[in-house]
Parts: C-alpha cells; structure tokens; sequence
C-alpha cells in the first residue's frame, strides 16, 4: 500500500492515554505519513470539549469579562498531556500568545482553531512529523468560501517536500492571513482535503466507534456493523440520522475516488467501515445497507382533478415554498395528486401562509396537513436487483400494527421512504431492521 492519510478525532487524543493509542497506531505502519488531528475532546461524559472552552473564552473577552479561570483549565489540559508524555516541549509562549490575542478581540474562528493548532504540536513533537500549520495550505477567498482548487494545489506543493507531517484540522485562512474555520465536520473535511492533495491510497478516519452499524444502537440492541459502504449510500444514511461522520465531509475524495476507512482508536484492530466509490460492481444482492430514521416532519397532500394535465402546477407549487424560504425533502406524486414532505424545522411559523398561497394560487380540490410524521429510510445498492424488498418491509411494518402514510422511492433504487407517525419511529426501525438481518442469518 502507498501513501495513508489518518484523521483522528477528538476523543482520540482526549488525554495522555489517548495520544500514546494514536502514536502506537501511526508508527504500527510506516505508510501513516499525513495526520490530521483535532483538539481535545471529552475524556469522560460531563468533561468539557477544547474548543468549548476556547469558545466561552471569546465569549467572555466579547463581553469584557474576564476569562483567566477558563484558559487556566485549557493550558492545565495541554500541560498534563506534555508532562504525561514526558516530552521537551514548551507550549508557554503559544499559550501567553493566544491569551493575548483573545483579549485583543481576536475571531470566535482564531480562537476555536488554536485547539486544533496547539494539538498539532504536540503530536509532531510526539511522533517526529513535521508540523505544518493549516493556515499555510487550506485557503478561503475574501468572502470567507473554501478554495478548492487554490487548496489542492497549495497541499501538493507544499507536501512534495515532507514525507511525514502533522496538518491540524478544522481550520484555514483568508487571503489577508485570518483565520477562518470550516462551519461543520472541519477535521473531517481537512483530512479529506490532505487525502486528495497527497493522492493517498486510503483516507483513514480514527473515531471512538468501530464504523457505521446497520441501525442506530440506541434504537437497535447490538446491530451488525457495515463493513462496505458507498458514497451515495452514506448521504442517505447520514442524511436520516447516522452520525459517525458528516457525509459532505469527505467530498474531496468521494471526487478523487479515494476510499475512506472508518476505524475506532479504542479497537485498532475491529475491521471498521470501508466507503468505497459507487463504481464497485454490487457484490450481494436480497439484503439492505441500513436503516435509519429522523423525527420531525410534515406532509402536505393536495389533491385536484386533472392536475397531470395542467402544464406548470408543479413549477408554481415549488415556487410558493421557494418564495417563503422553505426547502423540500420528498415529493411523491400520483395522477391527480402531489405531497410535499417538508421539515418542521422549515415550516416555522409559515405553514399558514404557504397553505393560503396554495389555495389562492392553485386552486386545488382539497389540501390535507399531515403533522407529527417520521420518515424512515431503508437503503442498499442491492435493493433494486432484489425482487420482494418492499413486500419484506411492508409486511413487517404491517406486523407491528405501524401505519404507513407516505412512501417514497428514489429514481435510483437504493433506498425506500416510508412516512410514519413520530412515536412509531422506533418501533419501525426495530421492525425493518429485524425483518431483514433475523429473516436472512
């Protein structure tokens, strides 16, 4: 194998024990050349995360308050974690001069990166990486949005000439030299990005769980895990609830068809999840992927007679809740009918408004509001060369005694939408799930 990329998480280098798993792991195989690390997470469950912390210290020098207390636990955390690794490394001056520059009234994003940068360090001096500064190669343009190309091309020059190093994630700069942070999933995104400007063979992410399972655990007793999954499955899953990572995280090498290996620090040797590019030829057929599902939607069904037949109805429908700000999940349709399947979230206080615009303009028959629904997603490639999916999934739900009020399936066939009331949700899952790991082992 060539080049490996390895991001590891916050849980991962929590504290002094958790940096001596990472090491272990890194130096396990000499391929491991470029580390993305994140800052301190929590070391136990009511602990503070890092970057938390940095973040009330802005909050407090926004307010002109005083935040000694607070910083004094953050450089308490980085001393143990030198002293515990026993390293010849001074990180007083970088500590003074953050301190210094919150207090000037540096950037909520300057502030919350230096959990990233200050751990960068330390892991460098740790494993005897180079440290390179994401400020130096992950490049924003004047407005603050990510230079893609400007990046990748940044990485590659300035990587050819460090065979080994240590990237912090989470952030970048402006072309004026501030720093700016990615909104979401930052160290996630950063690795990705090191991945494909390495040209890395695999994209490994080291996280507290061992890869994606079939079904959220706290849903599902002890669910099998998913040992290979593709791109376009992830976004189905992720977008329904999964959360071990943001699947629009890893877009750089989902582009550069570079696989990720999801991996758990904990449990370096569980096989973890493999993401691979939907180019793979399907290797199984008669199962599913997953199943995941996600609360807090309503369903506007309307209904006129002839609508197949009226050119445009759909266009001035959209053009209503687009008018009103609102974005749409799922738009199943029939001959004389068509549903909006739209987030609760969205509708805040504007269902009111879009319902008087539809009847006002579109005339329809009737107009039924459908509230309190979950949407259930069940997802595999293999689905859509399996005869009798629907008909396992249906069965099962009708078993549990579950009313299903709205089904969905993607022009793609890799997944099946089932709208269902909230506090079914989780029997539903169960149900699914059950029908077809139990039905098939």
């Amino acid at each position: 194998m060539g080049v490996i990329v390895a991001k590891f998480g916050g849980t991962s280098l929590s504290c002094v024990e958790q940096f001596c798993k990472v090491r272990d792991i890194i130096l396990s195989d000499a391929n491991r050349r470029y580390v993305i690390p994140s800052a301190p997470g929590k070391r136990y469950s009511n602990d503070t995360k890092i970057t938390d912390l940095l973040y009330m210290c802005h909050e407090r020098a926004r307010q002109s308050l005083a935040f000694d207390d607070i910083f004094n636990v953050i450089a308490q955390r980085y001393k143990e974690i030198i002293e515990g690794l026993d390293l010849n490394l001074d990180l007083e001056p970088e500590l003074n001069e953050i301190k210094t520059k919150i207090q000037e009234g540096a950037s909520a994003d300057y502030t919350a990166s230096r959990g990233e940068y200050l751990n960068g360090i330390i892991l460098a001096e740790l494993l005897g990486y180079d440290f390179i500064d994401a400020a130096d190669i992950i490049l924003f343009d004047s407005k603050g949005a990510f230079d893609s190309e400007g990046t990748n091309e940044a990485v590659i020059q300035r990587l050819q000439h460090h065979e080994r190093a240590v990237i912090p994630g989470f952030y970048g700069s402006m072309p004026d030299g501030q720093i700016k942070t990615f909104s979401r999933g930052g160290s996630d995104i950063t690795g990705a990005i090191v991945a494909r400007g390495v040209n890395a063979d695999i994209y490994e992410n080291w996280t507290d769980v061992s890869g994606f399972m079939m079904a959220d655990p706290k849903i599902v007793d002890n669910p099998k895990p998913i040992r290979k999954i593709t791109y376009r499955e992830l976004r189905e899953l992720a977008y329904m609830g999964a959360s071990v990572l943001h699947a629009d995280s890893i877009f750089p090498v989902k582009k550069a068809g570079i696989p990720v290996h999801i991996k758990n620090t904990n449990a370096p040797s569980d096989p973890g999840t493999i993401i691979v590019n939907e180019a793979e030829p399907v290797c199984c057929t008669g199962g599913i992927t997953g199943v995941a599902g996600r609360k807090g939607f309503t369903v506007t069904a309307i209904e006129k007679t002839f609508l197949h037949d009226e050119l445009g109805f759909g266009r001035r429908l959209l053009s209503i809740i687009e008018s009103n700000g609102i974005s749409f999940e799922h738009m199943p349709s029939g001959i004389d009918t068509i549903s909006l399947v739209i987030a609760d979230s969205q509708l805040d206080g504007k269902l009111e408004k879009v319902l008087k615009e539809i009847k006002e303009q579109l005339k329809p028959d009737s107009v039924e509001v459908y509230s309190n629904m979950a949407l259930i997603a069940t997802v595999g490639r293999g689905m859509a060369r399996t005869p009798g999916i629907a008909a396992k999934l249906f069965t099962a739900l009708g078993r549990e005694g579950i009313n299903v009020r709205m089904i969905d399936q993607g022009s793609s066939e890799i997944n099946i939408i089932v709208g269902i009331e909230n506090e079914d949700m989780e029997d539903a899952v169960r149900a699914i799930y059950h029908a077809f790991v139990d039905g098939d082992s």
